[in-house]
């Protein structure tokens, strides 16, 4: 019998293939097989359409697409640095140190496509940029230099696309195009076509040779909880906290079988917290459909009284351990679909924090976190500068 059912899951792989194209094969395929082996061994598969939500997307089984990839240890790069003057120093940085990946922005904070695709799905709904003016020179740069590529697509914050199609985001009772405090806008959530866009802008970059994708602002605005009623948007009867999941759990599904990695960025405290509703964020329902979880536990983002510190930003070690303890607490029972952890961690100065309340921040201080990261048995991280301006002398 087990030959015969392995047989048969053998030929229906073969018969279906894979993708939403071969939905109505699979329902065939399923029919046909269980009958002849005269039980249930195959489960009926949900049929997709332009308006699927969470609940529609199926329930593929979380495999890394990369066991052999190296431990990342990465730095941030803007496209401006990526198609600029200063690459050439960020591939000394990585020649000269353990160091090898980075992190680039290929969807920017603005919403920016930060290169000159010319692929008219992205064209529909994306704006691009020249940042990158030949992102098929960068690769072979990064290539030559064994630098494990890692591509940042911030999600739902999305100025760009928000005003381009205000349908998909949030409008005052007025009609107008809501915006936070630093006037910036999100897409959102509920809304498959933003799920597919940012989707399709991940698969470009799996061609372009990208062998990760790392999803950024994967949530509704801060504060959302606040102000939502007072809001005009699309939404269904799920809570923000599945909208969310179901983005990620169909953006793995979606790249998983193209051999890529999907990471999520996540506020570093949502490890030490309930599931942040307001925002959409639940760090173990997200880490359960990624293949990376990277927390941002900058001690500067931590306030007075975190994990017992006066100042966690004056702190680094303490706070690093203090929030991989949670962290290894929260994913704890989830077991196998534990992913790996890589936070991000802190390589800027916090001045805005006020005199006597942060440290300016180099070698001492970024080799601080990566000890109590090491002492927590995580070895990978990802440094943040957002000027890409990092510490020298560092032992990574």
């Amino acid at each position: 019998m087990d030959v015969i059912f392995s047989t048969l899951m053998l030929l229906y792989q073969l018969v279906t293939g894979t993708g939403e194209e071969n939905v109505a094969s699979k329902q065939l395929a399923a029919s046909l097989f269980n009958a002849a082996a005269g039980q249930t061994i195959i489960d009926a598969v949900p049929a997709m359409n332009s308006n699927a939500t969470p609940e529609a997307v199926g329930d593929g089984v979380k495999a890394d697409p990369q066991p052999d990839a190296p431990g990342v240890k990465g730095v941030y790069v803007t496209a401006h640095s990526a198609g600029g003057a200063r690459l050439n120093t960020l591939l000394n940085l990585m020649d000269d140190t353990a160091l090898n990946s980075m992190v680039i922005d290929i969807k920017d904070d603005n919403g920016y496509i930060t290169y000159p695709t010319k692929t008219p799905e992205l064209l529909k709904l994306g704006t691009t940029q020249k940042y990158i003016s030949d992102i098929h020179a960068l690769m072979t740069k990064l290539e030559a230099h064994k630098v494990y590529p890692i591509a940042r697509i911030v999600v739902f914050k999305d100025t760009v696309l928000a005003k381009k199609h205000p349908e998909f985001s949030y409008l005052h009772q007025d009609g107008s195009l809501w915006a936070n405090g630093n006037g910036d806008s999100f897409v959102n959530p509920y809304m498959p076509e933003v799920w597919k866009y940012n989707v399709d802008i991940a698969k470009e970059a799996v061609s372009l040779g990208f062998k990760e994708i790392q999803f950024d602002y994967v949530r509704f605005p801060e504060g959302f909880e606040k102000k939502a009623d007072s809001l005009t948007f699309t939404k269904t009867d799920q809570s923000r906290v599945d909208a969310v999941a179901g983005f990620v759990k169909y953006a793995r599904e979606q790249l998983e079988p193209l051999g890529v990695r999907v990471s999520v960025d996540i506020f570093g405290y949502a490890a030490s917290v309930p599931a942040a509703e307001g925002i959409g964020q639940d760090f173990v329902k997200i880490s359960s459909d990624v293949h990376v979880i990277s927390p941002m536990i900058y001690p500067s983002h931590y306030s007075t009284g975190w994990f017992d510190q006066l100042d966690p930003d004056k702190s680094p070690y303490a706070t690093i351990a203090g929030a991989m303890k949670d962290t290894h607490k929260k994913l704890e029972p989830i077991g196998d679909k534990k992913p790996i952890i890589r936070p991000w961690i802190q390589d800027f100065t916090a001045s805005w924090l006020g005199k006597g309340h942060y440290m300016k921040y180099g070698k001492t201080e970024v080799e601080a976190q990566i000890k109590a990261l090491h002492d927590a048995g995580v070895d990978e991280y990802l440094l943040w500068n957002a000027g890409n301006h990092y510490s020298e002398g560092v032992q990574y």
